[in-house]
């Protein structure tokens, strides 16, 4: 989660993470990439307590997650009471919570991923059976130590090729003391790649990239990242998008196919965006990324977002959503093979934008830092 004010400290208690694409002119915008023109409006389905993350649910709902350790549903009436509560066994201080939810393919099995009483990052699975969580069926499929209560990442989802994706940031502090994100012996830093169902108590995918490597963890799908707060496959396509925030100067967005074999090396802790960091060689391997934007004007942390695949705003369709928790605007990238043909807003401002959601139908939703859960509507 990403948590820090423009002077990189921490922004507030419910600081959970920090953003995104900011005023026009600070944003690296390809010179021929066209500014879109769109528009949306933002109407409030719900109030939550420290929301920081969803997933679509079975019957049409939205399960949030908040921070403190519970999860609601959402449906036509609004949040319903916890159907989970692990209050009791995680933390609120530093990023730590409870940071990721995920549903696999067929709702049988719920995911959560959150920070125990120790700050360990912990990854746990519960049967579902007609819409309910099963309490006596769950169990821990991974932890990850974390040497510091910053740079969780957090993030879960499942890829269409059915996998667990599983993002870390690099440990925390700053700067990447430990050299995580360019280290292979480690799942911090990392964007991971498991089969929950295939193993005790999980199984690594045969093609993950890494599994003939002696000196790497065979979880790891992707490397160099500082703090993957959200990430997302779009739905259409299954191209993989991973907003990653920056240390001090550059906000970045990664890209990969969906036919992509894996490996691909971001470049974190030698690079922030496309700029070497404090003076570090760019790697041989370095993927930059499809987008970047500086921090000259109001941006501090990019808040990744979701490929539009709904119907209810045509004209957004196939556009990267997503905004920054300092700015607030909701902003759009059309990307095609890799590269950004078109960039722009949707002109209205989800305020400390925390995360986003995309419901079963593919619209979206916006969790802002007050609590305010919304809908992406026409304008």
């Amino acid at each position: 989660m990403k948590f820090r004010t423009r002077s990189s400290a921490i922004i507030g208690t419910l600081c959970l993470v920090t953003s995104l694409a900011l005023a026009t002119a600070s944003a690296e915008e390809p010179a021929d990439a066209p500014v879109q023109q769109a528009s949306a409006s933002l109407t409030e389905v719900a109030r939550a307590q420290g929301p920081t993350a969803g997933a679509a649910g079975p019957d049409d709902t939205v399960w949030i997650a908040e921070r403190a350790g519970t999860v609601k549903v959402l449906d036509d009436s609004g949040l319903g009471e916890p159907v989970l509560d692990i209050s009791d066994e995680t933390t609120t201080d530093g990023e730590r919570g409870l940071l990721g939810v995920a549903f696999d393919k067929t709702f049988a099995h719920f995911y959560i991923s959150y920070t125990d009483l120790e700050g360990t990052s912990t990854i746990d699975e519960f049967a579902v059976e007609g819409g309910q969580l099963q309490p006596e069926t769950r169990r821990t499929v991974l932890t990850q130590t974390q040497p510091y209560a910053n740079h969780n990442g957090g993030d879960i989802k499942f890829g269409p090729d059915g996998y667990l994706y599983i993002a870390f940031g690099d440990g925390g502090s700053g700067g990447d003391p430990h050299g995580n994100g360019q280290k292979l012996d480690t799942l911090l830093g990392k964007l991971l790649r498991i089969d929950p169902s295939g193993g005790d108590p999980y199984a690594i995918p045969a093609d993950n990239p890494f599994v003939d490597d002696a000196n790497a963890k065979d979880e790891i799908w992707a490397y160099g990242l500082r703090n993957p707060w959200r990430f997302s496959f779009d739905a259409g396509t299954g191209d993989l998008l991973i907003g990653d925030v920056g240390q001090s100067d550059w906000e970045e967005i990664d890209w990969a196919p969906a036919d992509s074999e894996g490996g691909e090396n971001y470049g974190w802790a030698s690079m922030e965006g496309t700029h070497p960091f404090r003076g570090g060689t760019e790697p041989a391997n370095h993927v930059p990324p499809v987008y970047e934007y500086d921090r000259t004007g109001l941006g501090c942390s990019v808040t990744g977002g979701f490929v539009y695949r709904g119907d209810a705003l045509p004209d957004l369709r196939g556009s990267y959503v997503f905004s920054d928790y300092c700015d607030g605007t909701l902003r759009t990238l059309q990307i095609e093979n890799g590269e950004v043909t078109g960039v722009g807003d949707l002109g209205v401002s989800g305020g400390e934008v925390i995360s986003f959601v995309e419901g079963g139908d593919g619209e979206l939703y916006v969790l802002g830092s007050n609590g305010v859960v919304s809908r992406v509507d026409p304008a």
